[in-house]
């Protein structure tokens, strides 16, 4: 599976650093919504999910967590551990968020705004559809 991380440089000095993206600069798609997960406590798993059309870069801005990666093929487990590093999560991708240390956020930058639709929450659904695409 081809995982594809992204580093976003800091700029700083000695009073502290900034991170800045950019859309059409810095991300392979328009940013329609932001949002974050924290307070996530290290035994539990989060996500459960693929997207029909969403694209997604996942950067744990403090703390780490790993995610697991399944195309409906191969699989891959992806630790995000620097606030410099993003994770590109296409659609299609199944996608489960754990091991999370005490205070981690995890930021989401989305290329859709929020679509229940665009869900595919049950995992026999999610390689039914890879299944179909591939017959097509």
């Amino acid at each position: 599976m081809d995982v594809k991380t992204y580093h976003f440089p800091p700029h700083g000095d000695d009073r502290g650093q900034l991170i800045a993206i950019e859309e059409h600069k810095d991300l392979p798609f328009d940013i329609k919504r932001v949002y974050y997960i924290y307070d996530t406590l290290t035994n539990v798993r989060r996500g459960f999910h693929a997207h029909r059309n969403l694209q997604q870069i996942l950067i744990c801005v403090s703390g780490s967590c790993k995610i697991h990666l399944d195309d409906g093929h191969d699989t891959a487990e992806v630790v995000l551990d620097a606030p410099t590093k993003g994770l590109y999560i296409s659609n299609d991708m199944w996608r489960e968020m754990y091991d999370f240390t005490p205070g981690a956020v995890l930021l989401v930058l989305a290329s859709e705004y929020y679509d229940e639709k665009d869900y595919i929450r049950d995992y026999d659904a999610f390689l039914n559809m890879v299944k179909e695409k591939e017959n097509k």
